[in-house]
């Protein structure tokens, strides 16, 4: 029996804010639908050169809030994505006001959390970048 992975989905509480990160991530909006009937929009993210939905994200919004949401979401555990240089990524990501929640202090991975606590975890394509500064001597902020 075969079996296809199709996508990922996180509830969200705030569309923009959570576009804007995974956009900083890098990845980019493939497709959007707004259902009037049940009250929320689905925005479906890839990464360039991946359109063909086969590692999507979908943001799941609901137009009149979401109490049901969790406001730790350690239990859906963490989305994964390969950057071609962490240590300019993460410095990105800093720049724009996200908080490193794992530094890549070894040159090959690092944790950030989306505005919706979502824990996205950045591995270093091909082999691990060298330590470097200020990434080497900097600390764990919150968890990941």
């Amino acid at each position: 029996m075969k079996i296809e992975y199709l996508h990922t989905m996180v509830r969200i509480k705030d569309l923009d804010a959570s576009i804007k990160f995974y956009e900083l991530l890098g990845l980019k909006e493939r497709r959007r639908t707004d259902h009037e009937g049940g009250r929320f929009t689905l925005v479906f993210m890839c990464p360039p050169g991946q359109e063909d939905g086969r590692a999507d994200v979908e943001l799941t919004y609901n137009w009149d809030g979401d109490d049901a949401l969790p406001s730790d979401s350690r239990h859906f555990g963490h989305l994964a994505y390969r950057v071609e240089d962490i240590y300019k990524k993460c410095q990105e990501l800093m720049d724009a006001g996200i908080t490193i929640n794992r530094p890549p202090r070894d040159g090959h991975m690092a944790f950030v959390r989306s505005p919706d606590n979502v824990s996205v975890e950045l591995l270093q394509m091909g082999e691990s970048l060298p330590a470097q500064e200020p990434w080497a001597s900097m600390e764990n902020t919150g968890h990941w």
